[in-house]
């Protein structure tokens, strides 16, 4: 089988065509071919009926065309001819988008959204939003130079406490006979880990220590103050 070229005035319609084409898709079959050219062809029987692309035959017309690509198929039975015509509108549409790739593509195409089959106003809709929802997501998460310096003073902070803690526990409590009171410094210390927030933790006595994180928004690493 190959393609040839033949006069639309010698290609002809089927008796029944299952498949209504309206202007508005005749409309994009004219934009689609005055961008690209006839992408595939027409395919007919030996007797140059249809078996499938009407639309394109009717779009090639509409623009004026003489001649239109077409693969002839011969030695088909009648059923055959009927299934082939069934055939080529149904599974087309049984297709899904993958729309992670659509965005992708849209997203490589930035302004040049003029795309037969398509609303260009929607799309740019489309492309907005998305780059939207990118730019929110890559600035989830991330922290300034002030809440930098502040987590560092936090850290800082804490662990003149932790070692002031230490320091004390290891010193008798006289002040009730040397009885099991957690010194004062040790009280602190967790008050304010609690208050810090993050992940839990244990220091080398046994209590209960907070220790402060982010995620880096780059790699996704865990970023320990």
């Amino acid at each position: 089988m190959k393609i040839v070229k033949i006069p639309l005035s010698d290609l002809k319609k089927p008796d029944r065509n299952v498949r209504l084409h309206t202007d508005k898709q005749l409309n994009e079959f004219v934009r689609s071919v005055e961008m690209f050219g006839q992408i595939r062809p027409i395919v007919t029987d030996e007797n140059n009926i249809i078996l499938a692309g009407n639309g394109l035959y009717e779009a090639l017309k509409r623009m004026g065309r003489d001649k239109a690509d077409v693969l002839k198929i011969p030695n088909l039975s009648e059923n055959q001819k009927k299934k082939l015509m069934l055939a080529d509108n149904k599974i087309f549409g049984l297709g899904m988008d993958d729309l992670e790739s659509f965005d992708a593509i849209l997203e490589d195409l930035k302004n040049d959204l003029d795309i037969p089959g398509f609303d260009e106003d929607l799309l740019r809709s489309m492309v907005a939003d998305a780059s939207e929802i990118t730019e929110q997501l890559r600035e989830y998460g991330t922290l300034d130079a002030d809440e930098i310096a502040e987590l560092h003073a936090a850290r800082e902070r804490k662990e003149a406490l932790i070692q002031a803690a230490r320091e004390n526990a290891n010193q008798p409590d006289h002040s009730n006979g040397g009885g099991n009171a957690e010194p004062d410094g040790a009280a602190n210390i967790r008050d304010g880990a609690e208050n810090d927030g993050g992940h839990d933790n244990a220091d080398n006595e046994g209590r209960e220590v907070i220790r402060r994180s982010v995620i880096c928004p780059y790699c996704g690493g865990t970023v320990w103050l």
